[in-house]
């Protein structure tokens, strides 16, 4: 459970250091997101998800 928080807390680290860095950048981005259709988001956010768990599986393996 600890291996969560700390995923979680790097999660909210990288994210908000974005934020701070480029707020501008994040921005668009998250204009690009609303005006994206929801099966590509869905698509994306599946295959990111897919590569994120593969990539915990291969480092903690």
């Amino acid at each position: 459970m600890s291996d969560l928080f700390a995923a979680f807390g790097l999660v909210l680290a990288l994210e908000g250091a974005l934020y701070a860095l480029f707020p501008d950048f994040m921005k668009r981005v998250a204009e690009q997101a609303v005006a994206s259709p929801s099966d590509m988001l869905r698509t994306v956010g599946l295959v990111s998800a897919g590569f994120g768990v593969a990539l915990v599986w291969l480092a903690r393996g």
